[in-house]
């Protein structure tokens, strides 16, 4: 029967087809709507069924996980508002970084912004892996979600080193060149993967704008399925565990 047919108003029958599409089975005045309600609502089916009182405390968790996904998102923002200036072009990086610093507004705001939130997400996912495992909360079930954070301490580590080339100054320049040359080293792939690295033999052109697709499109997106993962494996497994 149509809207119309009814003598409801149009605008009133499209909110209220709206609404049933996400909220499919109303209110859970049962139990069996209630249930019902959870297995077909994501926000509400990725979240246990239980939690112990003790596992959601501030000063059992730290809330070490929720900083690092903050500072997380404070790094995709302040990198986008930074990509706007940048030019990742070995005759005009250094300089976009000095007028970053002198001439662009809040240019030195955002950098030093999103410098120092680089520097504070490897410690807090330091200390957050190190919480988990001085209280024995990779134990299983929660083993495979051990291994998923630590392929995220591994891609925050590569994030900042693949940031380090991008002001084009000599720090980063020998950093990035010692850096390579220890990944030369590695049995059988090492001299492939210094190549590709740098996409050459020396660190130019080629290496900059490697670093610096990896920097802002490869890794974060590596970073971010990897979180979605984490988190949802959280929720599954009852958020946190102990000894």
């Amino acid at each position: 029967m149509s809207a119309e047919s009814r003598g409801e108003n149009p605008i009133t029958a499209l909110g209220r087809q709206v609404w049933g599409s996400i909220f499919r089975h109303g209110l859970p005045v049962s139990d069996k709507v209630a249930a019902r309600t959870a297995l077909t609502n994501f926000f509400l089916h990725v979240h246990p069924v239980r939690v112990k009182r003790s596992a959601i405390r501030v000063s059992y968790t730290l809330c070490l996980g929720g900083l690092s996904f903050f500072l997380f998102i404070l790094l995709t923002i302040s990198g986008l508002f930074l990509m706007f200036y940048y030019v990742p072009s070995t005759n005009q990086a250094y300089q976009n970084i000095q007028d970053l610093q002198f001439v662009a507004t809040f240019g030195l705001l955002m950098r030093n912004l999103h410098r120092w939130a680089a520097d504070a997400m490897v410690i807090t996912v330091w200390l957050h892996m190190a919480r988990v495992f001085y209280q024995g909360a990779y134990k299983p079930p929660r083993e495979f979600n051990w291994a998923i954070g630590t392929l995220l301490l591994l891609t925050t580590l590569l994030l900042s080193f693949s940031g380090y080339l991008l002001p084009w100054d000599q720090l980063a320049i020998w950093a990035i060149t010692v850096g390579t040359n220890m990944a030369k080293y590695a049995p059988i792939v090492g001299p492939f993967t210094h190549y590709v690295l740098l996409g050459g033999r020396t660190v130019s052109q080629g290496a900059l704008i490697r670093f610096y697709v990896l920097h802002v499109i490869a890794l974060p997106l590596v970073g971010f399925v990897l979180m979605v993962i984490h988190f949802w494996r959280v929720r599954k497994d009852g958020f946190t565990g102990g000894l």
